[in-house]
């Protein structure tokens, strides 16, 4: 494919990818409104979030595995037309139900955009300074989409409602859907072998009773009897799926998969990295809002600042990856980011956003970008092309559990502190005592996962290396 068409295709994912992450974060700050204007309880609005995330992290291994059988531009132009159509209905919806539910189908379309999506962009460069710099524009979209999400959502809400949060979100992805079927070029499925349906079955249920029973502890506590049955069930599940895939001609997850000691790797890292991520646009806002007292316009627009860094990160990953190499590039790009949070640790309940907020959201948005599109690059090392959206959706998978898992955690320290401050402390201190906590927890598990990376992101010993893998310095490019 000419160059030029190359960078028209890649145009069109990257704009898919964003979609995804935009909708992942741009009914954060409108929630308050949404409560009220669809007659949602206090309980029912955290569904709001809960139902996308749910739905998202849990078919995205059978999103990516589709991906790689039926042909990825038909599983994305799917996956498209379904969140399109869920965002519209979504826009329209006048009772809690509709609403919660098209969030769901929402969080499904996406769970089959994004690893189809990343495997295509993959595939369009082999490994070396060329995929680099794809995934550095991957990195872009995806940290400046969560960062878009809540200016969007803001300013959407403020000026026209919340339903325009969600028209905005079918707009444009409805548009992405066009330029994907007149400029994705056609191609045929990887492979024809059976689908895996028990192990997609399982890993779905398994993943779903995780994940719900995380959002549920954060509300109802870790000892509650429903929660407790949910990781009872998760674990279950997650035992029948691995005697499933051991015994399956089909399996969802091939061993070959892991072949490729990075794909290992970087899903353990990815996992970490995603729990202090999504944690991340969780509190922000919160604290804008709670405690400095900002509007939903001013929010988002607070969110600029990290949105700009972010994607100046991502511009110069790959000069620094070639400069000092990938695996010194990630563990200075996840230091820079618990730098970041750990200045976010020092916030004050009588702060302002200038001196608060302004320098620490710059170091994270650095940080995150360069980090991402390094994670992303060594999700993805040396898998063979038939399994690259497998890959791909078992990477977006390790980041939405991993974020499940952070933001369950610490949601529930947070609240606990607050809780404990609240005895001898006004309610903004209190409440503004939660969050340092939670973004000093953020800051260490960024540096624990930078100690990793010191450890485990190396060369890769060549008896570790399938027989179709690229050699170790072109399949994670940079790599010293």
């Amino acid at each position: 494919m000419p160059s030029p068409r190359r960078g028209t295709v890649l145009a069109v994912l990257a704009a898919a990818q964003f979609t995804v992450m935009l909708a992942t974060s741009i009914v954060n700050v409108a929630l308050p409104q949404i409560r009220d204007g669809v007659g949602l309880s206090d309980s029912a609005t955290t569904w709001v979030v809960n139902a996308y995330g749910l739905a998202f992290g849990a078919l995205l291994l059978a999103g990516g595995r589709a991906a790689d059988l039926l042909g990825r531009r038909r599983v994305l132009l799917t996956g498209l037309g379904a969140f399109a159509a869920a965002s519209a209905i979504a826009a329209l919806a006048n009772s809690p139900g509709v609403l919660i539910a098209a969030r769901a189908v929402q969080g499904a379309g996406a769970a089959a955009v994004a690893p189809a999506a990343l495997a295509l962009a993959v595939g369009l460069y082999p490994p070396g300074q060329a995929r680099g710099r794809a995934l550095a524009v991957w990195g872009a979209v995806s940290g400046a989409g969560g960062a878009a999400g809540v200016l969007l959502g803001g300013l959407l809400t403020q000026a026209w409602g919340w339903p325009w949060i969600f028209h905005t979100v079918a707009i444009g992805s409805f548009a992405v859907l066009a330029a994907t079927a007149a400029y994705v070029p056609a191609a045929g499925p990887a492979e024809r072998v059976g689908f895996g349906w028990a192990g997609t079955a399982t890993s779905a249920l398994a993943l779903t009773a995780l994940v719900w029973g995380l959002t549920t502890a954060r509300r109802s506590g870790w000892t509650d009897p429903w929660v407790l049955a949910a990781f009872g069930a998760a674990a279950v599940l997650a035992v029948a799926f691995w005697r499933i895939e051991r015994t399956s001609a089909a399996p969802l997850v091939p061993p070959r998969l892991f072949a490729a000691r990075d794909v290992t790797v970087g899903n353990l890292l990815t996992g970490l990295f995603g729990s202090v991520w999504i944690a991340l646009f969780f509190f922000l806002p919160l604290y804008q809002q709670q405690v400095l007292g900002e509007g939903p316009l001013t929010t988002g627009l607070g969110q600029l600042p990290l949105a700009v860094a972010n994607m100046i990160g991502a511009a110069l990953a790959p000069a620094l990856v070639r400069r000092v190499g990938g695996s010194t590039a990630l563990v200075a790009a996840l230091l820079t980011e618990a730098a970041g949070m750990l200045w976010l640790s020092r916030i004050g309940a009588d702060g302002t956003f200038p001196t608060d907020v302004l320098g620490p959201s710059v170091l994270v948005g650095l940080g995150l970008s360069v980090a991402f599109v390094q994670l992303t690059g060594l999700s993805v090392a040396g898998v063979a092309g038939p399994d690259t959206g497998l890959a791909g959706g078992l990477a977006n998978t390790s980041r939405q559990v991993g974020g499940a898992v952070g933001l369950a955690l610490l949601a529930t320290v947070a609240g606990s502190v607050t809780s404990s401050a609240a005895r001898h402390q006004p309610p903004l201190e209190a409440l503004t005592a939660g969050y340092r906590t939670a973004f000093a927890l953020g800051a260490a598990v960024l540096a624990a996962t930078a100690l990793l990376a010191v450890v485990l992101v190396r060369r890769t010993p060549a008896a570790d290396r399938p027989h179709h893998a690229p050699a170790p310095e072109r399949a994670f490019p940079g790599r010293p």
